[in-house]
């Protein structure tokens, strides 16, 4: 290759033109078996033999009669000191694994050389090069230093074997410690459904259930042997694991005899560490008692929204029910006028009767709604609610009908109730009604009334104490769990178009609410109806149970009403009824114009306000009226048929009324004044 290079680029020339000394060394490197490189004159032009080539690798041959800085840049800065201090002192530069970073693949590596660096001189005497004589030894000092990295790591593990076993047992302890003593259930078994492991808290858990404890090298299939269909239900669960799939269920397990709970469990495959299937594993949680209180807690949610549903409709009936009483207040004062004065021939008669028994149906239904939102007039008093009951047993018979057997239960030395008896009485007559509907083909009726005392809390968030409790069952058709829960919502009827206004229930859950008790239904289809009216116990003496007196037209103490509403039908109606009773009529339509009036003034014998009107109630009129004038006489009237705001010393007057009703209050008025 030298002698058919072009030397003629070559900073060298052509080698007939080379000194004898330099054509003597090369001929010299040339035959050498070892890897030799000269690196001639200034600018160390570099000539090699065939052993050093592959040590430049892809360098060779353009490397051969050119500068050394051309082709061993990468490591000049670090070469070129060599040689020129060689070059300069003359003298021979060794090294052992002398380390040099070269690119001689296409990528930097470090290489580790034996070196030999010795000056050369020229024909004159002076250094023309410098000489290297080199071994590669790259590939025996990085086995050396992976060989001692690799017994030091071995010196290291030797060391803290020891320490690492003991760190090892250590943890295995803990971990098994953990295992033993926590609440989950761990347990594992074999292919053939034997135990491999078995936790304190798992055998715990197969002791409460099933009364006995299993231990590891015990079969499944021997242990639930007596026991088969606990014996299915477990191999069906535990096959699935066992042949290799991963999995979350909750069961409910256990022998009724013993106990019966709830159990969150994931299972998973059990393998070697090359992957073959030895078994299964499950890792359990007792989830009973969080699942009941869940169940309590959604329970408790279900009850506040009925709650706060039938409160709102319980409003939203009122408002209707005051202002529906405003409407009828001029409709039956008009008809019993009608009535009363003859007006018309026989078909106007009629009719006008017609009319008036509509406006007292309308007039019932109204009740109906006030006592479903817990704002109907009540009485309450000491009731002796067995004799009540007992007393009404003829009564309902006849209601039911020959096909129904009505049975009527009430104990003796059974304690007073605080109620209203007439309210009572007709709630007891709309649950036989509902009864007597519920068998269209005959049945039993039982109407019972027992003592019955409260210890906590009641499912139907009745407050500790002692209770009358009057049932109403029936044999008949029954209802579903969704009609019970809908069955004291106003309107709500089973019943066909015309057969029912659906307030026969929520009239009397509403007074069971009014009076502090509870109203509870227990119903299944086909199996019957319960319904239960709780009543808190009186402690006074029980009265006797009155029939209203019917009240009369009698002479009254006529002179000047100030009557006060805010509804001018009313007023008119109202104002004709006094007016026929004697008395001379001043409207107002607000409390703050009755007050201008009598400071302008008006001396009025009576005033009759309605109670809830914007601005001042009628009440607060009254009292401040009262206290101006004490002789003066005060009939409270109000739409909502609730005492709330009303003071216990004045009298009032439910709308709608007759005049017969509004005679018999000033009657009574005139009578207490």
């Amino acid at each position: 290759m030298m002698r058919t290079l072009d030397w003629s680029g070559s900073p060298l020339g052509p080698p007939h033109q080379w000194s004898q000394a330099l054509k003597t060394t090369v001929g010299m490197l040339l035959a050498a078996q070892a890897q030799i490189v000269l690196f001639w004159g200034p600018d160390y032009i570099a000539l090699y033999n065939d052993a050093y080539a592959p040590g430049i690798g892809a360098n060779h041959p353009r490397a051969l009669g050119r500068p050394a800085i051309e082709n061993w840049g990468e490591l000049w800065d670090d070469l070129e000191p060599l040689l020129s201090g060689v070059r300069k002192t003359r003298k021979t530069f060794a090294a052992k694994d002398r380390p040099f970073y070269v690119e001689r693949h296409g990528y930097g590596e470090t290489s580790y050389w034996d070196v030999s660096y010795s000056a050369v001189p020229d024909d004159d005497g002076s250094v023309g090069g410098v000489l290297c004589i080199v071994s590669e030894t790259t590939e025996r000092v990085l086995g050396e230093t992976q060989l001692r990295a690799s017994e030091a790591r071995y010196r290291e593990l030797n060391a803290t074997l020891e320490q690492r076993v003991a760190e090892r047992a250590a943890e295995r302890h803990l971990l098994a410690t953990i295992v033993e003593t926590t609440d989950g259930q761990i347990q594992a078994l074999d292919l053939d459904y034997r135990w491999l492991a078995i936790n304190a808290s798992c055998s715990d858990a197969h002791q409460r259930i099933y009364g006995k404890r299993p231990k590891v090298g015990d079969s499944l299939q021997e242990f639930l042997a007596d026991r088969p269909e606990h014996l299915a239900a477990a191999t069906a669960i535990w096959s699935r694991a066992l042949a290799g799939e991963s999995f979350t269920t909750i069961e409910e397990l256990g022998d009724i005899r013993f106990d019966r709970r709830v159990y969150e469990m994931k299972f998973e495959a059990l393998r070697t560490p090359d992957g073959t299937r030895i078994g299964a594993f499950l890792t359990g949680m007792d989830v009973t008692d969080r699942l009941e209180e869940q169940a309590r807690l959604a329970k408790a949610e279900e009850a506040l929204r009925q709650a706060q549903k039938m409160e709102a409709m319980g409003q939203l009936t009122g408002g209707v029910a005051h202002d529906f009483n405003n409407l009828l207040t001029p409709i039956v004062g008009l008809l019993d006028l009608f009535q009363r004065k003859g007006i018309g021939g026989e078909r106007e008669h009629r009719l006008i009767a017609g009319a008036a028994q509509a406006a007292e149906r309308a007039k019932t239904l109204v009740q109906r709604l006030l006592a479903f939102a817990r704002r109907q007039p009540l009485q309450p008093v000491p009731v002796n609610i067995g004799r009540l009951v007992a007393d009404m047993g003829e009564l309902i018979s006849s209601t039911t009908g020959p096909q129904i057997q009505v049975t009527v239960d009430t104990p003796d030395g059974l304690p007073e109730a605080m109620a209203d008896p007439n309210q009572i009485e007709m709630a007891i007559l709309n649950l036989s009604v509902n009864a007597r509907d519920a068998m269209p083909d005959g049945g039993k009726l039982r109407i019972s009334a027992k003592a019955r005392t409260v210890e906590r809390a009641h499912g139907s968030d009745l407050v500790p104490g002692a209770y009358v409790c009057i049932s109403v069952a029936d044999t008949g058709n029954g209802m579903d769990e969704d009609t019970v829960a809908h069955a004291v919502e106003p309107f709500f009827s089973t019943k066909g178009i015309g057969q029912g206004t659906g307030l026969g229930l929520s009239m009397v859950h509403g007074l069971a609410s009014q009076l502090g008790g509870a109203l509870t239904i227990r119903s299944a289809v086909g199996a019957g109806t319960t319904v239960e009216l709780w009543l808190p116990v009186s402690h006074a003496a029980a009265g006797a149970i009155d029939a209203a007196p019917q009240a009369k037209l009698r002479p009254l103490h006529t002179g000047t009403a100030l009557l006060v509403d805010d509804e001018p039908l009313v007023r008119m109606s109202t104002a004709e009824m006094l007016s026929e009773l004697g008395y001379r009529v001043v409207e107002a339509g607000s409390a703050e114009d009755a007050l201008q009036r009598v400071k302008d003034g008006l001396r009025p014998d009576l005033l009759i306000t309605d109670h809830l009107m914007p601005g001042m109630s009628g009440t607060d009129l009254g009292l401040a009226l009262r206290s101006q004038y004490p002789e003066i006489q005060i009939l409270v009237v109000s739409g909502y048929a609730n005492n709330e705001g009303i003071t216990p010393d004045l009298s009032r007057l439910t709308k709608p009324f007759r005049s017969d009703e509004l005679a018999a209050s000033l009657a009574n008025l005139a009578k207490t004044g």
